[in-house]
């Protein structure tokens, strides 16, 4: 994980500053292994982002967000929330696919609620266990 100088984030963007904090101690707790990788979810203000993260070998499993074409023409005219629970249910198809039946949710900082709470819904309902 690279270092992050908050005191220059605090400056800049107060928010974002509260939100990697927030972030490295959850990251403190939640690590992603062979059994049970880390589902992890970035959200950005059009998009978001999700992927399995296996910690010990440092390797991605599988990966959805809303800029995949199979998903972004799904989606004309859908809400973020809706977008969100596709990419869920997409990352679990990956995931499978991958042999990953469970995983731990890493929620990166954000509140459990909203587009992140959607991603993990769609999670399950695609398969895999949180």
């Amino acid at each position: 994980m690279r270092k992050v100088d908050l005191s220059s984030l605090r400056r800049k963007n107060p928010k974002e500053a509260t939100r990697v904090k927030r972030k490295l101690g959850i990251r403190k707790r939640v690590e992603g292994d062979a059994e049970r990788p880390r589902l992890t979810v970035f959200r950005s203000a059009t998009h978001i982002y999700a992927q399995i993260i296996d910690d010990n070998q440092g390797k991605t499993l599988a990966a959805a967000s809303t800029l995949d074409k199979a998903i972004r023409d799904a989606l004309k005219g859908k809400k973020k929330a809706d977008a969100a629970k596709e990419v869920g249910k997409a990352v679990a198809e990956r995931a499978k696919k991958a042999g990953v039946e469970a995983v731990v949710f890493d929620r990166n900082g954000y509140r459990y609620h909203g587009r992140i709470a959607a991603v993990a819904d769609g999670a399950r309902e695609g398969g895999l266990s949180l």
